[in-house]
């Protein structure tokens, strides 16, 4: 026969834990957490397999079926919905009223509760998962508890995290089995923020179905580390995670060796990765790599070996070269090991799917803080991007488009060779990953299609020709140019035909598009327009 409960003063300072429900996922440390609940008298209520490991251990439990006189059903979908479990959470214990509904209804109060919910991101992030398999690891009665207990934390405890285990015990400890309001405040923000992400993350997950960005966007994210800094040291930063785990992106990658990364090497490592997976998509059959300063690729090939891509690419520019991000899609050997440490480089961070072991050992003999990262196989799972602005954000699709010279329009000049427009092709993703505005000059260099020069983030595309021009000098005789959005002169062509470029694509959509054809026909030389426009900004 139970004990009628008495009513509780707001003023009550600190709440005794008598009566503890654990229902959790991640069973890390919790038959300690038991075991520790236990020797302080704590009666202990629990489900399944968690009831399962902390009766296998030796400690006192109260299956839930015994206190809801329900069993398990639903193959587990319905087992804590139950008054007797949420009367025993939200019930005001400064009310009398409420007081009295406990004891007519037999309902004994709760005052801890130790809850992680089932895996739904990480379930969704492994490869081949269904649409059934993911809809089961949505939690129900897991985020109910969770907020009834929240919400009543004047007079209960929530523990959503093994990591918050430790502080419970101490305090505990410290006042003789009990819990003090700003503990239990503590403790029921993290759990909202807990909820908060779970439902953000299953709303993206179903969004997924639908093709047009929702109208309101949830976002759940996950602090990964703390930087030392932002892009400078005045400013203070941290790295987060968009779901339980990142597989295929740069936050995902096993650093092998090296210091941690910073804010910037991130930014720029992440941007690298891309252009070789671009570079990959656009030549799969050929070993794609490059280097970026600042986001912007100041060199990137692509060749029949990894080793003669990487000496291509840092041929594109090796002053620019020096203390930059280089990425390769393919895993890095012996020879182009050698070639990465040969004298007069040096780089910040290196990427690539995996690495042989004497690569890998001759890459941490050459430098100490080298940050040596290995991505896997994983391609990303990720069809939009977000740049945050003041006040709110800025959501699109990617720009995932893989150049099709089949589909360009031979606007002037001669008819190019098949040679010309696969390296126009491979050129492509190169001159996208540059900021706008953005021209480069590339070509077929030997065995390999590479960069020459580049002209980016310009305020005006003559001054972004110029900049091309300059960086490409003697090779820009022959060479194929591209721009990331049409010419709206034929002055910045001008400066590209005098340079000696042989052929000019760009998206066109000028109303002046027929002075730059009439241009090129006048010099013979070959121009495409694509159609399509790659700003980056």
């Amino acid at each position: 026969m139970m004990t009628d409960t008495p009513a509780q003063t707001t003023s009550d300072p600190v709440v005794r834990i008598t009566r503890a429900l654990i229902s959790v996922s991640d069973k890390s440390g919790i038959v300690d957490l038991a075991r520790s609940l236990a020797a302080l008298g704590v009666e202990i209520i629990s489900t399944g397999g968690t009831a399962k490991a902390i009766a296998d251990a030796g400690i006192a439990v109260t299956g839930i079926e015994e206190v809801t006189g329900f069993p398990e059903m639903m193959d587990g979908r319905v087992k804590t919905l139950h008054p007797k479990i949420h009367g025993g959470l939200l019930a005001r214990r400064d009310l009398q009223t409420h007081v009295d509904s406990m004891n007519e209804h037999e309902i004994v109060p709760i005052d801890l509760v130790c809850v992680n919910l089932y895996p739904f991101e990480a379930t969704i992030a492994k490869q081949g998962v269904t649409d059934d398999e993911a809809i089961e690891q949505i939690d129900i009665g897991g985020p109910s508890m969770v907020r009834s207990a929240a919400k009543n934390f004047r007079s209960v405890a929530i523990l959503t995290d093994p990591s918050q285990y430790q502080s419970l015990l101490d305090e505990l400890s410290e006042h003789n089995g009990c819990t003090t309001l700003g503990l239990r405040t503590r403790l029921a923000a993290d759990a909202f923020t807990a909820t908060a992400h779970y439902d953000a993350a299953i709303s993206t997950w179903l969004t997924r179905h639908t093709e047009e960005l929702p109208k309101k966007l949830t976002l759940g994210m996950t602090k990964v580390d703390d930087l030392r800094y932002g892009e400078n040291p005045h400013q203070s930063a941290a790295l987060y995670r968009v779901g339980a785990e990142a597989p295929g992106t740069l936050i995902g990658a096993e650093q092998l060796h090296g210091k941690p990364l910073s804010f910037n090497n991130i930014n720029d490592a992440s941007a690298a990765l891309e252009l070789v997976r671009a570079l990959k998509l656009t030549a799969p059959t050929q070993h794609a790599a490059c280097v970026l300063k600042h986001t912007n690729p100041c060199g990137a090939a692509c060749a029949g070996s990894v080793a003669d891509a990487v000496d291509a690419a840092i041929a594109g520019d090796p002053m620019a070269a020096f203390g930059g991000i280089l990425a390769t899609s393919s895993p890095i050997d012996l020879q182009a090991a050698e070639r990465i440490t040969a004298d007069g480089t040096f780089f910040e961070v290196l990427i690539a799917p995996s690495y042989d072991p004497d690569a890998l050992e001759l890459l941490q003999s050459r430098w100490k803080n080298l940050r040596v990262l290995a991505m896997g196989d994983d391609e990303p799972g990720i069809g939009r991007e977000m740049k945050w602005i003041p006040g709110g954000m800025l959501v699109q699709d990617r720009d995932g488009v893989i150049p099709d010279p089949k589909a360009w329009v031979h606007a002037a000049g001669p008819v190019p060779t098949d040679e010309a427009l696969g390296a126009a092709a491979i050129l492509e993703p190169i001159c996208r990953a540059l900021s706008s505005n953005a021209v480069l000059l590339g070509g077929i260099d030997g065995q390999s299609v590479r960069l020459f020069g580049a002209g980016a983030g310009q305020m005006d595309r003559v001054a972004s020709c110029l900049g091309a021009v300059r960086k490409a000098g003697k090779l820009c005789k022959g060479s194929i140019a591209l721009s990331d959005a049409f010419f709206p002169f034929s002055d910045g062509p001008e400066i590209l035909i005098e340079a000696g470029v042989s052929m000019i694509v760009h998206p066109g959509g000028s109303k002046r598009d027929d002075d730059t054809f009439a241009l090129c026909n006048q010099h013979h030389v070959t121009c495409l327009t694509t159609g399509i426009r790659h700003f980056r900004h």
